[in-house]
């Protein structure tokens, strides 16, 4: 049986990396119904996320004919999993303080399904007192997290606050529908874990630098390992070649 997701998409660059989700989850055997904000409709549009996942893109929370079916109310009852992606910090500020003012936010809301979400948005903007209050709550209410990762972002800032790549999101779905770490569960359930992974490179001057050959495959196995056993874990990795998923 398919593994059904609602897939919430949040207005951020970051949005565009939801269209390469949807078709690397269905090779991996999910099925998606998505929800698009209006923010979300700036950066992707209704067509693609439909033609990835050959079924109709919901945005309305008014529509005539999907509400005249309890539409927000289906979207969130009849999904396994609700993954929102990028989860804007409006939209993690509307979660966390239970607000209802159009599709996506309803939807969640509403859900008696587990919710993953993975964060994009400026570093600043994640570091922000307001923010790590809001995740903090939605951490208390069961909410899992993936990413953010660190890195280059589009605003040409350094830091954290990149969307994780659909691989690790997908990683991290599958093991939501395992069971390992959803709503609490799993040996390491409520333990935080910091992996570092990879080669380091420590400049000697603008030139050169001293570094090792460690491939990174290690780090990843264990990142991989302590995340199925429920804990929620941070990897920090040097440039290695491999995807997030090894």
């Amino acid at each position: 049986m398919q593994a059904k997701i609602t897939l919430i998409t949040g207005g951020g660059i970051a949005a565009y990396k939801c269209l390469d989700l949807v078709r690397r989850g269905r090779e991996r055997g999910m099925s998606f119904v998505c929800v698009l904000t209006a923010g979300g409709a700036e950066f992707v549009t209704p067509l693609s996320l439909a033609a990835l996942s050959e079924r109709k893109v919901f945005q309305d929370l008014f529509s005539l004919t999907d509400e005249a079916e309890m539409g927000h109310i289906r979207l969130s009852r009849e999904a396994d999993l609700l993954v929102v992606a990028p989860a804007t910090a409006d939209l993690m500020a509307k979660m966390a303080h239970g607000h209802a003012d159009d599709l996506a936010s309803t939807v969640l809301l509403a859900t008696d399904k587990p919710v993953l979400i993975a964060p994009a948005m400026n570093p600043m903007m994640w570091r922000h007192a307001a923010t790590q209050r809001n995740v903090q709550r939605l951490r208390d209410d069961g909410i899992a997290f993936v990413g953010p990762e660190a890195g280059d972002m589009a605003c040409g800032e350094i830091g954290s606050g990149r969307m994780a790549e659909p691989a690790h999101i997908l990683d991290a779905i599958e093991a939501r529908l395992r069971g390992a770490g959803a709503r609490g569960t799993g040996p390491l359930a409520g333990r935080r874990a910091l992996v570092t992974s990879g080669p380091t490179h420590e400049p000697l001057d603008p030139v050169r630098y001293l570094a090792n050959r460690s491939s990174g495959r290690q780090g990843h196995a264990l990142a991989r390992a302590l995340q199925e056993a429920g804990a929620e874990v941070t990897l920090i990795s040097g440039p290695v070649s491999l995807p997030r998923s090894e």
